[in-house]
Formats: C-alpha cells, sequence, structure tokens
C-alpha cells in the first residue's frame, strides 16, 4: 500500500513537470525502477507509458484550449513522430543505446547554456515558416525526436521545445503545446509495442494514470496562468536535472 501512495505521489510530480516542459520521465521511471526491482523493465517501462499518455493527453487538451497551434503542421509531424518512435523502440530491442547515453550529457549540456545565454530566448512568439516548409520541417522534428523516444527517450518533451522555439521561432508556450500533442504520438507508438508484446501492468499503470492526470492539469494550467517567462526557468531546471541524471546512468551508474 505504501508503495502504491508513493508511486502515485511520483506520477502527480511527474504530470505536473511534464506539462510544463516535459521531462515527467525522470521522476516516474526512477520510482518505478527503485520500488518495484523484480519487476522487467520492458513492463516498468510499458506501466510508465500507459500512465504517461493520460496525463500528457489532458495537459495538451489543457494548452489547446488556450494557445493556438498549427494544425497543418502539428498532425503530420505527429504522424512521422508516432512512426519513427514505434521504428525506435523496435529497434533497442535488437541494438544498444549505451553510446547514444553517454553522448546525452553534452547534448544537454549545449541547450542549457545556449538557452541561459539568449535571454530573449523563447519569449515572444514570431513563426519564421509557414506553408509546406513549416510543415515538412515539423515532419523532420517529429521523425527524428520520435526515433529517439522510442529508442532511449529521456527528455523527449524538452527536446521538442528546444528545437520549435530554436528553429521555428515559436515562445515557450506555443512550443510546450505543440510539444504535447506530439508527446501524446510518441506515447502511444511505445504503449502499442509494449502492450502488444504483454509489457503493461494495466491496474497500476491506470491508478498512476489517474494521479498523472491531476499533476497534469495543476501544471498546465499554472505554466497557461504564468506565461513564457514561468515555462523557461522550468525548462532550465529539467535540462539541468536532466544533465545531472544522464551524467550519473551514463558515467557513474
Amino acid at each position: 500500500m505504501v508503495d502504491i501512495l508513493l508511486l502515485g505521489g511520483a506520477a502527480f510530480f511527474a504530470g505536473f513537470v511534464d506539462a510544463i516542459v516535459g521531462g515527467g520521465g525522470l521522476v516516474q521511471v526512477p520510482a518505478l525502477f527503485s520500488l518495484m526491482p523484480g519487476t522487467a523493465p520492458a513492463t516498468l517501462l510499458g506501466t510508465n507509458k500507459f500512465a504517461g499518455i493520460w496525463g500528457t493527453g489532458v495537459a495538451a487538451k489543457n494548452y489547446l484550449r488556450k494557445v493556438r497551434i498549427r494544425w497543418e503542421m502539428a498532425l503530420p509531424a505527429a504522424l512521422a513522430a508516432f512512426v519513427f518512435a514505434f521504428a525506435g523502440a523496435y529497434l533497442v530491442t535488437h541494438v544498444s543505446p549505451d553510446q547514444l547515453r553517454k553522448a546525452l550529457p553534452f547534448v544537454l549540456v549545449g541547450v542549457a547554456i545556449y538557452t541561459f545565454k539568449k535571454k530573449e530566448f523563447g519569449a515572444l512568439d514570431k513563426p519564421v515558416f509557414s506553408g509546406r516548409k513549416e510543415i515538412l520541417l515539423g515532419m523532420l522534428v517529429g521523425a527524428t525526436i520520435g526515433f529517439y523516444d522510442g529508442f532511449f527517450g529521456p527528455g523527449t518533451g524538452s527536446f521538442f521545445m528546444f528545437l520549435f522555439v530554436r528553429f521555428f521561432g515559436y515562445d515557450f508556450l506555443r512550443a510546450s503545446a505543440v510539444a504535447k500533442v506530439l508527446n501524446v504520438a510518441c506515447n502511444a507508438a511505445a504503449l502499442s509495442w509494449f502492450g502488444f508484446s504483454g509489457h503493461v501492468l494495466w491496474i497500476l499503470g491506470a491508478t498512476m494514470a489517474v494521479c498523472q492526470v491531476g499533476g497534469s492539469l495543476l501544471g498546465s494550467h499554472m505554466a497557461i496562468k504564468h506565461g513564457t517567462g514561468f515555462v523557461r526557468k522550468m525548462f532550465l531546471f529539467v535540462v539541468v536535472a536532466l544533465i545531472c541524471k544522464t551524467t550519473y546512468d551514463g558515467f557513474l551508474k
């Protein structure tokens, strides 16, 4: 019973963080692995995805009530994310992601430095692309980060946000809304693979999903209420946490 309460609390906080800037897996996945050490890793990851898709889906719905996004770009990008996330999930059963694990902290340090130095980064919403070019670039982002999510995963939402701010000219709030749509597609792809192969604890996942939805509602409400500046600060916080976690996993564990 205590473990269920702890996992529920972790799911709530994961939903809160993930709704704002992504990175909920930083909280939820370690909690599952530490409290259920005898369960197969694939089953824990599948359970995490089942809880996560509900929290991310609710956060996306909350954002879309207040933040306008370009569906003509977002939907093809989400489709690309789904297809390539599934491909990444399939590939990771055949190829080890160890080299990617070691490279990731350096990529994240670059993201953190760039975001910190560029004080105006993500403050204004000034889209730089439109039409076919925006659609194709959106699909490229969806495919690249979707594949990464299926193959490895940490910080997927944060990478989506960074790329949509850096290359598309979105502010953090709009980038977060689009990232949630693409994240739902990634989670759906991974969940379809884990569910088909029997690697989901459905009852535990449903319990955690309820808690994560609560956190997602609170997180997305705060992001919308406090705006881009708040999201930027949370983004930097999560990226720094990701640097610490991936450095430990890649070099110290």
